[in-house]
């Protein structure tokens, strides 16, 4: 049996890049350990992404931009402000895109919270509350706590910024694509903030 390892070509490594937006390097580095398999590289990267996210987590990004986007003839506004640690990233084209695509996708999704952490403790014991009553009656109480505790999650991913879908692709979520950002950058990156405006609400 062959011990050769998996060599990527150029253009694979390129169009991995241009889907993720991760380093030349680490793009190579995931095609060879996913031996050519782009779907699998894509999800190593994303993996990668969250575990420099989680390191770079406790940095202070305190430069970034306020982005907008104006959609639907202009009857719906959303600003968001995106921080970085420092200008010189926040003025890196990649990052722009990564603004506009969160504000974006909130102009698409009118996301209610940032995260599961800024959801405010009475609305998820009320929404708790409301689908523990929609558990069929006779459940064993296990049972009934694991359907309730999958139905909180669903409910967290309507309803919260980083938890949802992308838009533009839904095999990630918006916290994935700032984690990816975080990868490709180097730096701690973070939503900071959203306010979505719809004319006459």
């Amino acid at each position: 049996m062959s011990t050769m390892t998996y060599q990527p070509k150029a253009d694979e490594i390129k169009a991995l890049r241009d889907e993720t937006s991760a380093p030349m390097m680490d793009c190579r580095k995931a095609l060879v350990e996913a031996a050519g398999d782009r779907e699998r590289a894509k999800a190593l990267l994303l993996e990668r992404g969250a575990a420099q996210a989680q390191k770079k987590s406790e940095r202070a990004a305190n430069e970034g931009l306020v982005g907008s986007y104006i959609h639907a003839g202009g009857k719906i506004g959303v600003l968001v402000e995106v921080n970085s640690e420092t200008d010189f990233v926040a003025r890196n084209p990649k990052f722009s895109e990564l603004v506009r695509d969160v504000a974006m996708h909130v102009a698409a999704m009118s996301p209610a919270y940032l995260d599961r952490a800024s959801v405010p403790e009475e609305i998820v014991a009320q929404a708790r509350k409301e689908l523990e009553e929609s558990v069929p009656a006779g459940k064993p109480p296990e049972v009934a706590a694991k359907i309730v505790e999958g139905k909180l999650n669903k409910w967290y991913e309507e309803h919260c910024l980083l938890d949802q879908s992308f838009v533009k692709d839904d095999s990630i979520t918006v916290g994935d694509l700032v984690n990816a950002a975080v990868g490709a950058l180097g730096e701690n990156i973070r939503v900071r903030r959203f306010v979505k405006f719809a004319l006459g609400e």
